[in-house]
């Protein structure tokens, strides 16, 4: 006979991440694509970035995290995964949401690498004028 298991399921975006965020009863665990947080993320600032949500609801030890994770750089990553956590708490308790929203992590950041445009060297660089 399966067991059932409770999980909350939150999504985060940012420039070009996609996390899938799995919030499970637990001890505190923060699973990243099948490795611990430490050895996936080795800057702490970014592992202190992504743990926020739970600091903040004071969770931090009822859920284990496991996260699927792709696209981007780690900055992008932990971005993404922190607002999948804040999606994932709100369902398990929407009295979060006020917390959460007023420390801006229920907000999609939605600035993008602007694109290259033609003529120029890069997005708003200009070549070097040259008068004669």
């Amino acid at each position: 006979m399966a067991q059932e298991t409770t999980q909350y399921y939150g999504t985060g975006r940012r420039k070009t991440s996609t996390a899938r965020v799995y919030l499970r009863p637990g001890t505190g665990r923060i699973i990243v694509n099948k490795r611990a947080v430490e050895e996936y993320f080795m800057r702490e600032s970014l592992r202190m970035d992504l743990g926020q949500p739970l600091d903040i609801t004071e969770t931090r030890g009822d859920f284990d995290v496991h996260v699927n994770v792709a696209g981007g750089g780690h900055t992008g990553q932990a971005g993404a995964i922190r607002l999948g956590i804040s999606r994932a708490l709100v369902l398990f308790n929407p009295e979060f949401r006020g917390a959460l929203k007023a420390r801006g992590f229920m907000t999609r950041d939605a600035r993008k690498v602007e694109r290259k445009k033609p003529g120029q060297p890069g997005a708003r660089r200009k070549f070097q004028f040259s008068k004669r």
